[in-house]
């Protein structure tokens, strides 16, 4: 994994710790595993990141920073990573949440005209949400594996690569 673009992309530590509302976590977060970049911080940021940007909630990331103060990953790349979500990819992929969700719970997909209401809301949401958030979970869990086993092999390969590099030029 190409560990100089990463920290090259990444915001100041010192900038964060000093952010007006962030210091309120005081020594938390001061903990160098949140801004260490190494082979496992970085694909557990991507398992946090990934798996808090199928959450259909708002504010996904300060989920996703307190996850990563939880298991102690690197913290900007998981909060980097919720913005996987975004106004024109969420909707295609909450359907396909919401479609999975339906089909492994066996019911059939209810497509319902949509109103502006609280009352259209509260009656989609008691047929549509359980697939819906299970579709959520699943996908949630599914993307946090894969970008950690693919994170997690590509550093490896970089590293190995390097090192074969290192050999033949000896």
């Amino acid at each position: 994994m190409p560990k100089k673009t990463l920290k090259r992309l990444m915001p100041d530590p010192g900038t964060i710790k000093n952010h007006k509302y962030l210091s309120r976590l005081g020594s938390r977060l001061h903990d160098t595993n949140l801004w260490h970049l190494n082979r496992h911080s970085a694909a557990g940021a991507f398992a946090v990141g990934l798996f808090c940007a199928w959450l259909p909630i708002p504010f996904q990331m300060v989920v996703s920073a307190l996850g990563a103060m939880l298991f102690r990953v690197n913290l900007p790349l998981s909060v980097v990573l919720v913005w996987f979500t975004n106004p024109l990819t969420m909707p295609p992929m909450f359907y396909f949440a919401y479609r999975l969700g339906s089909f492994l719970l066996g019911k059939p997909h209810h497509y319902e005209h949509f109103e502006v209401s609280l009352s259209w809301l509260a009656g989609a949401m008691s047929t549509a949400g359980p697939p819906f958030l299970l579709g959520c979970l699943v996908l949630g869990l599914v993307s946090a594996a894969t970008g950690f086993m693919t994170i997690h092999g590509l550093w490896r390969w970089s590293i190995s690569r390097q090192w074969k590099h290192r050999r033949r030029s000896r």
